[in-house]
């Protein structure tokens, strides 16, 4: 079924708006992340520990910023992924079966990987998910300071598949990082999510009553066991069209520049006193590391060879260097990962390991996936060298960010 051209426009300015937004806020992300790392091993180090445990309420500090805006930061996950699979890049089989596969393989192998270094260590297979995750936002914030080094099928590609590896890594909280379950109420969130569901049935297009009952959702998702951020994707999927897109335009702004690099500053600050060379070889940093650097570019680029040479899907419009320097960058794993990290294991040393582990494997990834595509790309040559037929692009949509 062909989209009418209105649609089409809609969503390749959602698109251009969301690429612009991600590159420039994960260059942020980049920065408070960093300044985390100074800060912890700083003078301030104590000031900035006592400050993420303060109890504002029922919450931590650091609870707000992890249970609650990362809420907010999951409804526009969801809105994302609403408006992809609805009209965008994921609106046809043929245009999911590449993304869908990478993301898929992307989750899987980095699994395996971290799997196999800790097999022979006890108590650490609860962290399988930690490098299945890309962060989106990182990413783009490299591949804009690349500028027109880095094809716009590329950026394309590497969203549709980021997209997709969140909808596994919502999944993967909510099946495998629950609690004990509350019924009543789950029970209330599904009544709730009824509400919201009838509003849309009704025609109701204010935003309004539903962020109010998005609310009230979050309150009940947040007793019943399962991880609060849960409550921001179910939500998106209750929302309108309209007023989704109003939503995700307003939302866009806060998550890239305040609710993500306010996430980073809170979660990357890691102390190395007394730490040495030597914890980066340690089982958990290793194996974390190694499923994000290594797991990630075979997992993804491995995918993408296959299907390709097996008939499955075109090849994108770019060079297979350059694909492969974007199958380096999904091995960022940093947003998603500190977060699943956080929900594995309880606060203390593990949770500085998975950090580290994170750190290491998410830096190389950004290093190997930026000199890949810089010495694969030229400035003048943004699309790469023009493919064969057997390698068209598989993006409709021409978004030059």
């Amino acid at each position: 079924m062909t989209m009418p051209a209105s649609i089409k426009h809609q969503a390749r300015d959602r698109l251009r708006a969301f690429l612009e937004s991600e590159a420039a806020g994960g260059i942020l992300l980049m920065f408070a992340s960093a300044l985390a790392l100074i800060v912890a091993n700083s003078p301030l180090a104590t000031d900035y520990f006592h400050l993420l445990h303060v109890e504002l309420g029922p919450l931590s500090m650091h609870g707000w910023i992890n249970d609650a805006l990362m809420a907010v930061f999951f409804l526009l996950v969801g809105l994302e992924i609403k408006a992809e699979v609805t009209e965008g890049q994921l609106a046809s089989w043929s245009q999911r079966t590449l993304p869908v596969l990478a993301a898929a393989s992307g989750m899987a192998v980095p699994a395996l990987v971290y799997l196999a270094v800790i097999a022979s260590t006890p108590g650490l297979a609860r962290g399988w998910a930690i490098p299945a995750a890309t962060d989106i936002a990182f990413a783009m914030g490299l591949l804009g300071l690349l500028g027109k080094r880095a094809p716009a099928s590329l950026k394309l590609l590497l969203t549709t598949i980021a997209i997709v590896d969140d909808m596994g890594a919502v999944a993967i909280i909510a099946l495998a990082y629950t609690a004990k379950l509350n019924l009543m109420a789950l029970l209330g969130a599904g009544i709730t999510l009824a509400c919201m569901y009838f509003l849309g049935r009704r025609g109701v297009q204010r935003l309004s009553p539903y962020l109010v009952l998005a609310v009230v959702l979050w309150l009940c998702v947040y007793a019943s066991g399962v991880h609060a951020t849960i409550a921001g994707v179910a939500a998106a999927m209750m929302i309108p069209r309209h007023a989704a897109h109003q939503l995700e335009h307003a939302l866009n702004p806060w998550v890239a520049f305040g609710i993500v690099p306010l996430f980073g500053f809170a979660n990357a600050g890691v102390s190395l006193a007394g730490l040495g060379p030597e914890i980066l070889i340690a089982p958990l940093p290793l194996a974390v590391a190694l499923g994000l650097f290594v797991g990630k570019q075979i997992g993804v680029f491995g995918s993408i060879w296959l299907a390709v040479k097996t008939g499955m899907a075109p090849r994108p419009h770019a060079r297979w260097g350059q694909i492969y320097g974007m199958a380096l960058l999904a091995g960022i794993g940093f947003t998603m990962s500190l977060f699943i990290g956080g929900l594995a294991f309880p606060p203390g040393p593990l949770t500085d390991q998975v950090k580290i582990g994170v750190l290491a494997g998410s830096i190389l990834s950004a290093l190997a996936g930026y000199l890949v595509l810089r010495s694969t790309s030229t400035a003048t040559t943004s699309t790469a060298n023009p493919p064969s037929e057997s390698s068209a692009p598989t993006q409709p949509v021409d978004v030059q960010p």
